[in-house]
């Protein structure tokens, strides 16, 4: 599990339910920011490689889509298509999979080609400045204990470590 522990101010994190990822990384939260908010930034270092971003949808705002599809390396597309919940820019980033753009609900098995493999979650991604850069923390709350199961056996704190790597590799310099 991460070195941080749960801080006091998630106190609704249940950890038979959520998966915790954080880190204290050097480099300041608005590019973070940028990368997680502009789809062609996004798109880059989403998915730990050799998997990919295929198409990238945001519309930043409560209710507004957040879709990706991310493709294996046989070429298999997997959509993904959820909605912002929250929005504190530069700070707090809230999504889920459990409804659709306008916060229509969606159906389990239509979040994936055929049903397979799905699970329901809520993210969220927290960017607090600090000295060394930013404090930079990833809540996935789950509806079900087979969900969380479902993600971490997915190798969730490898692949949410991973993408990280990638998105300070990618923004480095931009």
């Amino acid at each position: 599990m991460s070195k941080f522990p749960i801080p006091n101010h998630y106190p609704w994190f249940n950890p038979e339910l959520d998966l915790f990822f954080a880190r204290t990384v050097n480099m300041d939260p608005e590019r973070i920011w940028r990368a997680w908010t502009e789809p062609e930034l996004l798109k880059p270092w989403f998915c730990p490689k050799p998997w990919g971003v295929a198409e990238c949808e945001i519309d930043l705002r409560p209710g507004g889509v957040f879709s990706t599809t991310m493709k294996s390396p046989e070429g298999m597309l997997v959509p993904n298509v959820g909605c912002f919940v929250e929005i504190v820019k530069n700070k707090k980033l809230v999504w889920t999979n459990t409804m659709g753009p306008g916060f229509r609900p969606v159906a389990p098995h239509a979040m994936t080609e055929g049903g397979q493999g799905a699970f329901q979650f809520t993210g969220m991604i927290f960017l607090e400045a600090v000295s060394e850069g930013t404090k930079y923390t990833a809540v996935v709350a789950h509806g079900t204990k087979e969900h969380r199961e479902i993600h971490a056996q997915m190798g969730f704190e490898q692949g949410w470590g991973t993408a990280l790597d990638q998105l300070l590799e990618f923004m480095r310099d931009k």
